[in-house]
């Protein structure tokens, strides 16, 4: 089954997950504090300031395995709002972090690890 990619006027596309990646909410400080403790490890992040969350992508398969609490796997049926490409700032979504030539795909170890060195650290949702 192809992608859907529904465009809205503000350029973004809402994506499928389940086909090329899966992807993780999680609340904005924590994924701010996830995105500096993963540097260089971190794919690319969607911020989206209405939901007060961001998304990290992750391996098609993640969802189905995923259990940190306070965040939210999303996987086949599912879908995430993805912004015109180089949009970092803005009141709707925007990337974060952009992709880069690596990917979006950020391992699911290593974000797992973030989650609760953010934790640990006292941030929260």
């Amino acid at each position: 089954m192809p992608t859907t990619r529904l465009p809205s006027a503000a350029g973004c596309t809402l994506d499928d997950a389940g086909q090329d990646w899966d992807a993780v909410r999680v609340p904005r400080t924590v994924g701010a504090s996830a995105v500096a403790i993963l540097g260089s490890r971190c794919g690319a992040v969607v911020d989206d300031p209405l939901s007060k969350a961001v998304y990290f992508f992750t391996p098609v398969g993640t969802a189905a395995r995923w259990d940190v609490a306070g965040t939210r796997a999303l996987g086949q049926g599912a879908a995430v709002t993805i912004p015109p490409a180089r949009r970092t700032e803005g009141h709707g979504p925007h990337w974060r972090v952009c992709p880069g030539d690596d990917g979006w795909i950020t391992d699911p170890h290593a974000l797992r690890a973030a989650l609760e060195d953010s934790e640990r650290a006292g941030w929260s949702a």
